[in-house]
């Protein structure tokens, strides 16, 4: 069985990614904190802060899958900003300098990343993965996470970065941030309303990183992303709908929101469209292509 290797398997996208994996008949190892996460795999403790990696971690690595990071969803003090860099920059560094001293060579280094690699603003524009990393915080997060793993490809390796946007799924993420305030008759848009929210459905971006392992043609970044253009005031009217609720408060004003959510409120707040058309073009097709059909599957 070919063996693969992955960093953050215990957060959301990493459960769901390591048991497909599994099913489709792949040797899945996890590098972890502490052995008290129960996973079920084999695992090895990584501390990359104090450089330290359990003996046989990169032993016949076919392929590294880099999903580490601490959630963006915490407040944006100065000090989490550097943990939010730190877990994913100077991991990903950790881990190729040891590959590279232990002489491994990995068919492939699959990284995430994100689609606030091309900034938090509201535009008229359709972000490609041709478009240039923006300035701010995101973006340079995003755009140093991926040159660390641009990096493997001096060792050989295939490098695919998964520029992920927001997931949907039954449990946990960014739907029951969402669904909380409207469950309770307190929903409404944020802002203007207007700012895009791209998102994705957990099944479909497990499917592009399998995609990712299995496709060998598959090279540089993709953007992981519905091809389903909604804002805000959309998007809440949808969850609203599926969850037979109304919307009657008016828009929540910016002011109120960036005082209780600080710098991090862009998140809320900003959001352009995002293009899905490089990896429909790699023949990937996504079961849930609207934002009803996702929202029938995680809320119905």
């Amino acid at each position: 069985m070919k063996k693969i290797l992955i960093s953050g398997a215990s957060g959301l996208v990493g459960k769901k990614l390591s048991r497909k994996l599994y099913e489709r008949g792949y040797q899945v190892e996890i590098l972890v904190r502490s052995k008290s996460e129960k996973s079920g795999f084999k695992s090895y403790i990584w501390n990359y802060e104090n450089g330290f990696l359990e003996e046989g971690a990169l032993d016949n690595t076919y392929i590294f899958i880099h999903l580490a990071g601490a959630p963006i969803s915490k407040r944006w003090t100065e000090s989490y900003k550097k943990e939010v860099y730190n877990s994913r920059i100077n991991s990903a560094q950790f881990i190729y300098d040891q590959m590279k001293k232990q002489n491994i060579h990995p068919e492939a280094m699959i990284s995430s990343s994100a689609v606030g690699i091309y900034g938090q603003i509201t535009s008229q524009q359709i972000f490609s993965e041709n478009d240039p990393p923006a300035e701010d915080f995101l973006g340079n997060v995003c755009a140093d996470w991926e040159l660390k793993a641009l990096q493997f490809e001096k060792l050989g390796s295939r490098v695919v970065r998964i520029r992920t946007s927001t997931v949907l799924s039954e449990k946990g993420g960014a739907l029951e941030v969402l669904k909380k305030p409207i469950e309770l008759n307190f929903g409404a848009a944020l802002g203007s309303g207007d700012q895009y929210f791209p998102w994705i459905h957990i099944d479909d971006l497990v499917n592009i990183y399998l995609k990712s392992v299995e496709d060998v043609s598959m090279n540089g970044a993709y953007n992981a992303v519905a091809p389903d253009f909604v804002n805000n005031r959309e998007l809440t009217k949808k969850i609203a709908s599926h969850l037979h609720k109304k919307i009657w408060l008016p828009n929540i004003p910016k002011f109120i929101i960036k005082t209780a959510l600080g710098e991090m409120s862009v998140l809320a707040l900003e959001g352009s469209r995002i293009s899905s058309n490089k990896i429909e073009h790699s023949g990937f097709k996504f079961k849930y292509n609207s934002l009803d059909k996702a929202l029938t599957d995680v809320i119905n």
